[in-house]
């Protein structure tokens, strides 16, 4: 049995949990050790289970605590060269991932503890930032947590996935008739951004994936989306299809429901 759990997502924090009964791993480390380990408890599941780390970018809200996580529970560190020479350098994990480092090349399945583990690039203002097209027990994730825009990539490892995880965080009229001064509404709004409901739809429109089983809209903004926007625009363009797939929004500061497959 496979079980998926949102532990945080958004701009205050990020933290995923994919696992089964003998290998578990999260994706980023935005919230600290002790919340996990909280977090985790309430859905039944064991903190030691969990092996490894994956790591999408170098912003501070997915690896703030990935540092201390590390230095603390010395668990293996899985990320490109390119992230891993920006994590040496960050004030969140500088000097507190000596012997947890292990690298990814973009493009490439990796096998780690029985999962195939594949990044790819996608567009966002980091260093570098990757999603994960993963394979646990048979079951296919594809992970994309910030994009500024719907690429050829985002759309093929979209079309692998049964459940996709991707972010949904501005409405465009919120974001545009909202308090944040111009120049930071043009940075979201841009193709190193973010996306908005409306682009999610596209990928997911453009992916034309028969297989998927869900969807979970992520790392919605607090200030520019509501849940009942983003699941709205989505399933309208899942109504236009054939998909029977079942959508959810991840809440922002809390642990969602378990998903177990």
């Amino acid at each position: 049995m496979v079980r998926f759990v949102s532990l945080s997502s958004g701009s205050n924090g990020n933290c995923y949990y994919i696992g089964n009964e003998s290998v578990a791993f999260l994706i980023d480390v935005g919230i600290g050790g002790r919340t996990i380990r909280k977090r985790l408890a309430e859905v039944g599941i064991p903190f030691d289970s969990i092996d490894f780390i994956l790591v999408t970018h170098d912003h501070a809200d997915h690896i703030r605590s990935l540092g201390l996580f590390t230095q603390r529970f010395r668990k293996p560190v899985y990320a490109t060269r390119t992230l891993h020479k920006a994590l040496s350098h960050n004030f969140c994990t500088m000097g507190k991932m000596t012997g947890c480092v292990h690298y990814l090349t973009e493009g490439q399945s990796e096998e780690i503890c029985g999962v195939s583990v594949t990044p790819f690039e996608v567009p966002h203002d980091a260093t570098q930032t990757v999603g994960y097209h993963i394979v646990i027990s048979g079951e296919r994730f594809t992970v994309m947590t910030d994009l500024g825009e719907v690429t050829d990539d985002a759309v093929f490892y979209a079309s692998k996935a049964d459940h996709l995880i991707v972010e949904a965080n501005y409405d465009v009229d919120m974001l545009f008739g909202g308090i944040y001064p111009p120049q930071l509404k043009a940075r979201i709004a841009s193709g190193i951004g973010h996306l908005s409901n409306e682009q999610t739809a596209s990928l997911i429109r453009k992916a034309n994936n028969a297989a998927l089983k869900d969807i979970f809209l992520c790392h919605l903004s607090e200030h520019n989306n509501t849940p009942h926007l983003a699941f709205n625009t989505v399933n309208e363009t899942l109504g236009k299809s054939d998909s029977q797939a079942s959508l959810t929004c991840l809440p922002r500061m809390q642990t969602s429901a378990l998903f177990e497959y």
